[in-house]
């Protein structure tokens, strides 16, 4: 009788050195193929570009494999114990890198039943990482861009998403990773904000300012991004301009759009008093995502409703009762905002609507009560924390103090430690290296 042989893999790129792994597992016995999730693999890097359907179908279908089955975990060690294999194969690489806690961890399973492991020499020449950056660089469709919020909705507990203004800062959003003892963290997505979206331009937030225009820079952002976008929609205008809104931000690959229940002219939510502040009626806000909801052509596309009542001197209760009929007209998601420092009129309002509704998103900023993490965050109910200002509000201190420096010193020596080398500004732009 064949032995039985375990792999676990991610199969979203298959390289020479994935068909030589499982081509070495299939001459030891039966290969099972042990795929992991995209919650396996967003706890710990980013969401793969395909699905888990479309990553197990491909795995499937090369010779070799004898069956395929979910690894829900990012460690080995449940699957392990699972399915018992005689043989678990792995490439050699994991001795250095950081799955060397695990490959002690699956040695000492293995053991309890007698069974082995088979390091497969690493194949040369060969870098996953590298050729996912590569992948990166060929962009994404926005069909693809699109559903992908939905699918790491599903797949995290907490999507973390970063402002972003412009192509350079779209770019950061993209790459820029953090490695801590529990894998990578990155940004899952990006917020494009009609506050800095403004204020880049050196205009004021005011809601004047046209989709056509605002599209202008959300363009710059999708040719060099990949990640999904959430766009700030203000108040959404009338049904007939939010029809028209939803309509091009589908097509144009956005994830979703999120509106506030408030009317008139806009004045922007942390700055003075909103007391005089005009909120749309229940009636009206929910017309309103009713007609976006009937003008998306996707199941993919987000209309999320955010909630004013708390920042405009409302109670929680006026609040739920705004985001329960909200949820009702069709709205896929509720952000709930307040400038009270300490977060507790939004941890109440988040445990109290998570009593009614368990599974529609809810989204936080954090922009005030900043001392919570991402982690508490969620436990209070929270699925997407954004971070809704900080890529411009920290560089305008930046440039100014290196214009400040060159003016003093009449010259730019003194301002090198504060720039990038023009080499590695290049670096960052797609097609450039």
């Amino acid at each position: 009788m064949a032995k039985s042989v375990y792999l676990g893999i991610t199969g979203d790129i298959i390289h020479p050195g994935i068909i030589n792994i499982i081509n070495e597992g299939a001459k030891l016995g039966e290969l099972t193929v042990g795929l992991l999730t995209d919650s396996a693999i967003v706890s710990h890097k980013r969401l793969p570009y395909l699905t888990y359907e479309q990553r197990k179908n491909v795995i499937e279908n090369i010779k070799g494999v004898s069956r395929v089955v979910p690894q829900e975990d990012w460690s080995y060690v449940p699957n392990l114990k699972q399915y018992k294999p005689d043989i678990m194969i792995h490439g050699d690489d994991w001795k250095t890198n950081y799955l060397s806690k695990i490959r002690e961890e699956c040695f000492a399973v293995v053991k309890e039943w007698g069974g082995e492991i088979v390091e497969i020499p690493y194949t040369k020449g060969i870098n996953s990482t590298a050729l996912a950056e590569n992948a990166a660089t060929i962009g994404t469709t926005p069909d693809i861009r699109r559903a992908t919020l939905r699918r790491l909705l599903e797949a995290k507990s907490v999507v973390r998403i970063l402002e972003v203004h412009s192509g350079i800062s779209g770019l950061i959003a993209e790459h820029a990773s953090v490695t801590k003892d529990d894998g990578v963290h990155q940004f899952d997505g990006m917020w494009s904000s009609s506050l800095t979206d403004s204020t880049s331009k050196g205009k004021p937030d005011i809601e004047a300012v046209d989709l056509t225009t605002r599209m202008q820079g959300l363009t710059d952002i999708l040719e060099c991004t990949t990640k999904p976008i959430i766009y700030d929609g203000d108040t959404g205008g009338i049904p007939e301009h939010f029809v028209f809104t939803v309509r091009t931000l589908e097509r144009n690959g956005v994830s979703a759009v999120i509106i506030e229940d408030k009317k008139g002219l806009k004045k922007n939510s942390l700055f003075g008093t909103e007391a005089k502040q005009v909120l749309a009626t229940e009636e009206e806000f929910c017309e309103k995502i009713s007609a976006g909801k009937r003008a998306q052509v996707t199941k993919d596309f987000m209309i999320i409703a955010r909630i004013e009542e708390i920042i405009a001197g409302y109670s929680v209760d006026e609040a739920l009762t705004k985001a329960f009929a909200a949820v009702k007209a069709g709205a896929d998601g509720v952000m709930i905002h307040s400038k009270d420092k300490s977060g507790m009129d939004i941890k109440e309002f988040c445990e109290r609507f998570r009593k009614e509704y368990a599974k529609i998103p809810l989204v936080l900023v954090p922009t005030t009560y900043n001392q919570f993490t991402e982690a508490e965050l969620g436990s209070w109910g929270a699925n997407i924390v954004i971070y809704a200002n900080h890529m411009l509000r920290s560089s305008y201190p930046a440039m100014k103090k290196c214009a400040e420096t060159i003016l003093q010193a009449e010259r730019s020596l003194e301002a090198n430690d504060m720039c990038m080398p023009i080499k590695e500004i290049l670096e960052l732009i797609p097609g450039t290296k």
